[in-house]
Formats: C-alpha cells, sequence, structure tokens
C-alpha cells in the first residue's frame, strides 16, 4: 500500500536552526521539500564530492584482474586519497598524449627512413643548406632534375632533397626535433610510465571503501547544507526573535513522532493533508510476501505518483505466471531455483539476511518447475523419454505429445465448444489460458478504478468499459479460436460502450451536457476500445515466446544427437558425446538467457503497458520516499 503522507511544516528560532536540523536529521521521517539552493559552502560541498565520485571511478575503471596479485599501497594518513588518485590519472593522461603526439610524428617522418635532424642543422651551420620536399608526380615531373636529387617514390609522391637553395613555390618540408628511432625509444619509455602509473591506481583499488566513505559522509554534509539553505525566514519578526521554517512531508504514521520532537524542543509545527496541485514522495509499505517484487522496481525505475495504485501484489501474481510460462521449462526452472538459492544463502551468510531479489528468483523459479512439470517440459525432451513419476505430472490438455483429454466440462459448456471442433489440441487450451488470463487481469484493473472512484457516477463509466471488455473476449475466442460466439457478446460491447459514454463526464453539473462532452472525445474513445481489443490479443505473446524457447530447445536437442543414440569406437563415443554436451550446455544456455530477455521484454511489458497503463491509468510519475535522516528510520 501507498503510505498516506502529511504536509508539515516546522517553525524554529534562527539561533537554533543548526541545532533544529540536527535533530530533524535524527528524527529520520521527514522528507525535505526540494528547493533550488546555492550557497559557497555547498558548491565547496558539491564539487568536493564530485572529485572523490571521479576518484573512485578511476580506481574502479583500474580494479586488479583475478590473476594479477598487487600488494596493496600503503599511503600516510595525511595524504589526501581523491587528489592523490586524480594526480596520478592526470599525469597518466598527460603521458599518453605524448605517445599519441610522438605516434603522429612517425606517421609523418617515416616514409624519410631514419636519420638524424641535427646532421641537417649541422650542414646547415657550415654552408650546406638541405631540404626536403614531398612533392606530386606532376609536380616533380615540371622541375629541372638538376636541381633536387630522388630520396624515394611511392604512388603518389615523390619524396626528393634540393640542396644549397629551396625550390621556388614549394613547401619545404618540416624537420622533426627527434629521428624516428628516438621517438619510437621515447614512446616505450612513455608506455612503461604509463604501465607503471596504472600498477599503482590498481596498487590503490582497496582504497576505494575509504573513498565511498567520505562520499556517504560528503552527501549526509551537502544534503543537511541544502536543507540549512532552503530554510525559509518568517518576515517581521521582533529582534532577536527570528524565526525561519522548513517544508516537507511525513508519513502519517510517523507523525507522532514529529509532534513530540516538536514539543520537546519548542518548534510551532503544522501538519496538513497534501492539496492536488503537490506531489508528495511516495512511501510504499508491504508485507515481507509481496516485498519481494521490488527489486524489479528499483530495476526498472518505476515509482508510482502518490495519487496512483500500489500494484505490488497483483504485479508480482501476475508477473510470476508470466515467467513461468514464458520460461515454460520445469528443467530451467531447477536450474534456476539452485543458483537463486545459492546466491542468496551466499548473501546471508555475509549479511546476515537473504536479499529480496534472490528470494524473488526462487520464487520465479518454482513456478517455473510447476508450470513445466504440468507441461511436460524437461529440456524439451519428449514425453515418451520422461520417467514415469515426471508422466505422471503432466496435464494432458498442456502436452501436445498426449492424447489430448478432453477439455473441462463446465467450460464447454460455458464457451460452446462444438465437440467436432478441430483445434482443440494443447496449442488451443495455452492460447485460451492467455486470452483468460488478459480478461482476468484486465477486468481487475477495471475493478480497481470502479472501487477508487466509488461514489462518484463516473464509476458506473468504468462498469461500462468492463462490461464491454467482457463482449471483447468472446470476440476475441470466436476470431482467434473458433469458439461459438456468444448471443450478449454484442450486447455487452454496445451497452457497455453507452454506458461508458453517459457517466464518463459526469463530475458534477448539468448531466446531459456532460454527455455531450463524453460523446465529444468519440474518437479517442473508439480508438482507446480498438487498444483494449488489442490488448486482449497482446497476452498470445505469451503462447509464442513460449513456445519458441521449446523449439529452439528441441533443435540443440536434435543437434546433439543424443536422441539417435551415439555408437562406434571408444574415441568416437568420447567426441561424439563432448560435441552433444557442448551443444546441449551452450544451446540450452544460450535458450536460458533468450529467456531472461523475454520476460524483460514481454512478462514486463504486459504488467506495465497493457495493465498498469492502458487500464489502470499509471503514469509511474511518482519519486521515492527519502527522508531527511543520517539512515532510514524502520518504525515507518
Amino acid at each position: 500500500m501507498i503510505v498516506p503522507m502529511k504536509k508539515v511544516a516546522i517553525v524554529g528560532l534562527d539561533k537554533l536552526q543548526e541545532d533544529s536540523l540536527l535533530k530533524l536529521r535524527d528524527l529520520g521521517v521527514m522528507h525535505i521539500e526540494k528547493k533550488a539552493v546555492q550557497s559557497d559552502v555547498l558548491s565547496g560541498l558539491l564539487e568536493k564530492k564530485a572529485g572523490l565520485e571521479a576518484a573512485a571511478g578511476i580506481l574502479r575503471s583500474f580494479a586488479p584482474k583475478k590473476k594479477e596479485a598487487f600488494a596493496p599501497s600503503v599511503l600516510d594518513a595525511s595524504v589526501d586519497i581523491g587528489a592523490h588518485v586524480m594526480e596520478l590519472f592526470e599525469k597518466r593522461n598527460a603521458v599518453q598524449e605524448r605517445v599519441y603526439a610522438d605516434m603522429r610524428e612517425i606517421g609523418r617522418i617515416e616514409k624519410w627512413g631514419d636519420f638524424d635532424p641535427a646532421a641537417f642543422k649541422s650542414l646547415a651551420e657550415n654552408g650546406l643548406s638541405l631540404f626536403l620536399y614531398e612533392l606530386p608526380k606532376r609536380v616533380y615531373n615540371g622541375l629541372d632534375k638538376q636541381q633536387v636529387i630522388v630520396l624515394g617514390r611511392d604512388k603518389v609522391k615523390v619524396y626528393c632533397m634540393a640542396i644549397g637553395a629551396p625550390l621556388e613555390g614549394e613547401q619545404v618540408f618540416q624537420l622533426p626535433e627527434k629521428s624516428l628511432s628516438a621517438l619510437r625509444n621515447d614512446i616505450a619509455k612513455q608506455k612503461a610510465e604509463i604501465d607503471g602509473i596504472e600498477r599503482e591506481l590498481s596498487m590503490l583499488f582497496p582504497q576505494i571503501s575509504a573513498l565511498e566513505q567520505d562520499i556517504a559522509e560528503l552527501s549526509g554534509k551537502i544534503e543537511f547544507e541544502t536543507a540549512k539553505v532552503g530554510m525559509e525566514s518568517v518576515p517581521d519578526c521582533p529582534g532577536g526573535m527570528s524565526v525561519s521554517f522548513i517544508t516537507g512531508f511525513v508519513p502519517v504514521p510517523a507523525l507522532d513522532l514529529v509532534k513530540r520532537a516538536a514539543a520537546e524542543n519548542g518548534w510551532a509545527l503544522y501538519a496538513s493533508d497534501p492539496t492536488e496541485a503537490e506531489t508528495p514522495p511516495t512511501l510504499i509499505k508491504s508485507n515481507a510476501v509481496v516485498r519481494i517484487i521490488q527489486p524489479l522496481f528499483s530495476f526498472l525505475g518505476t515509482v508510482p505518483g502518490y495519487r496512483e495504485y500500489d500494484i505490488s501484489p497483483s504485479y508480482l501474481l501476475f508477473f510470476s505466471i508470466f515467467f513461468a510460462m514464458i520460461f515454460g521449462d520445469a528443467a530451467y526452472g531447477c536450474l534456476l531455483f539452485v543458483l537463486s538459492t545459492l546466491a542468496g544463502l551466499g548473501f546471508r551468510k555475509k549479511t546476515g539476511k537473504m536479499p529480496d531479489a534472490a528470494k524473488l528468483f526462487i520464487w520465479l523459479s518454482f513456478c517455473t518447475i510447476v508450470w513445466g512439470a504440468l507441461n511436460g517440459a524437461w529440456f524439451a525432451a519428449p514425453y515418451e523419454a520422461l520417467p514415469p513419476f515426471l508422466q505422471a505430472l503432466v496435464l494432458p490438455q498442456f502436452n501436445p505429445s498426449i492424447a489430448l483429454g478432453a477439455f473441462p466440462g463446465i467450460l464447454q459448456k460455458l464457451f460452446k465448444i462444438p465437440a467436432e471442433q478441430p483445434g482443440n489440441t494443447a496449442y488451443w487450451n495455452v492460447q485460451f489460458l492467455c486470452f483468460s488470463i488478459a480478461i482476468v487481469q484486465l477486468v481487475y484493473a477495471r475493478l480497481k478504478n470502479i472501487k477508487k472512484l466509488l461514489p462518484s457516477p463516473v464509476a458506473l463509466s468504468q462498469a461500462g468499459w468492463l462490461t464491454m471488455m467482457i463482449g471483447l473476449y468472446f470476440l476475441v475466442l470466436s476470431m482467434l479460436l473458433k469458439v461459438e460466439m456468444p448471443a450478449f457478446t454484442g450486447y455487452f460491447i454496445g451497452i457497455g460502450v453507452a454506458v461508458y459514454f453517459i457517466f464518463a463526464e459526469q463530475r458534477g453539473g448539468n448531466p446531459f451536457v456532460n454527455v455531450l462532452k463524453s460523446f465529444s472525445n468519440v474518437l479517442s474513445t473508439f480508438l482507446n476500445a480498438v487498444g483494449s481489443f488489442a490488448d486482449i490479443i497482446s497476452y498470445i505473446r505469451l503462447f509464442a515466446v513460449g513456445l519458441a524457447g521449446t523449439s529452439i530447445a528441441q533443435s540443440f536437442n536434435s543437434m546433439s544427437g543424443i536422441s539417435n543414440g551415439i555408437s562406434g569406437s571408444v574415441v568416437d563415443i568420447v567426441l561424439k558425446l563432448a560435441a552433444a554436451i557442448f551443444i546441449l550446455v551452450f544451446g540450452h544456455g544460450l535458450n536460458m538467457l533468450m529467456n531472461v530477455l523475454s520476460v524483460i521484454v514481454h512478462g514486463v511489458r504486459l504488467n506495465l503497458l497493457e495493465y498498469a497503463g492502458n487500464h489502470l491509468a499509471i503514469e509511474w510519475s511518482g519519486y521515492s520516499y527519502k527522508p531527511f535522516a543520517v539512515r532510514q528510520k524502520k518504525n515507518i
């Protein structure tokens, strides 16, 4: 659930401003309202933090490889680690620039060969001037050949030397400062210097923990200084009694803590419900079971607005189903279960607590095992090859390898499926399941809208849309699965649309004028209705992606040749078995990675777009509750 907030203003004496902020920070429950503030102290802190973050980033980029064993550098306590790292990095960059410059110079002169530029200067001082030229062939052909000595040629230019006097109208080749061999020696020394600096940076990598600690401390100072500068003075106060105030948001369960602190510290306190124009931060409080979905929201960077829905419970439920249907294979689920459990236990050994992300993957892998077992999917092996105890777990309606079991009688009556209806196969059943999941989830979304809008008459518009969607569901079954369309389908669609138009704008005033307002949006309403039809169909992706994963797995099984048996000499058997194992491990590993991508693309999309976006109108416009605190309070 989204925890309700109160808009709070705290007023205190200016002379106790810093002490009041320290106590407010120790309280740790108030999310301070962000303001654009500026001060010399704040600028200095931000600049210092940026420097430390840059230094930490540099050390991460030079983290020693596992094979390398560097003894960590021991620095004097007075050494500024961040400044030292930046100095080394800038020195490395400067040397690297010299390397690039020398390499450009080598590229410019290497066609002339290795010569000593000092010799040219010495000859000039003794009365013999030599001038080098790079001349296009057409220019060279027009010269008096007695004026120049040709030193080399290529397809485009002639490299020559004039003695005594320069060639009129031609640009003399600029002599380098150093010879080709000297430049190459310099580059070798510079690269060695760079290697030394990079080695030293790698040896400094253990200091990153100290840098991160300094960054965290600076972040706290920046937050404190921002709050201090952001406090506003109350005008027209008597001398010596000037006061200032700070505003923010406090979760309702924590409001008593603020009231108690105000009484103890002599603060004036004002608390009220946020206005419609204000956007409080979002604090989601979930039980231990539902909380495991939060790492996924954090990964996606999605935060519902304060006045939007917390869909964590329903998101977890439906995402678990989507994940299982997309992965589809019980053996994949077992592998994921083992990896997730080992990772979770490893983290618990280090931190004393298993992370929610590990719990989420353990749960998702369990769901995948259940769905795969019901389908008889174990590394896409044929049903006949499965042990009897695994065959016993399979539902015939979901496995195309088995003679199809009867479609449940109650569903046959409800959906009027003729006995001779072709296509009543396991694939048909999974597609039917996909569309049924769609209508359940999307109808649930509309029910939430109805609950939120009651007792306003606008809630009836959502009821009308819900009725229309049920009609659209049967229309989809008729069009795609050849289910006989019930007689009420058209009535549901027509009546649902009519109810929507009547009540969509009933927010007060003349009801007939409101109906006209609603009909003025007929085009967008029509497009939304088509969108709802497409949303239901969109859930077929669960079947399609799951089937694609199974087909890929079967292809790799076939490529391995295991199903045909392995025969031949001992050497042949060993080689064929090694190749088969490689193909199976690579193929199924690749398939699992593709399934992970499919879950992100398709499973997440169905929840965020079709369900939350199109039918709950969640814009994910919120921002997280981050209280002004030394550490997050756990009593909220």
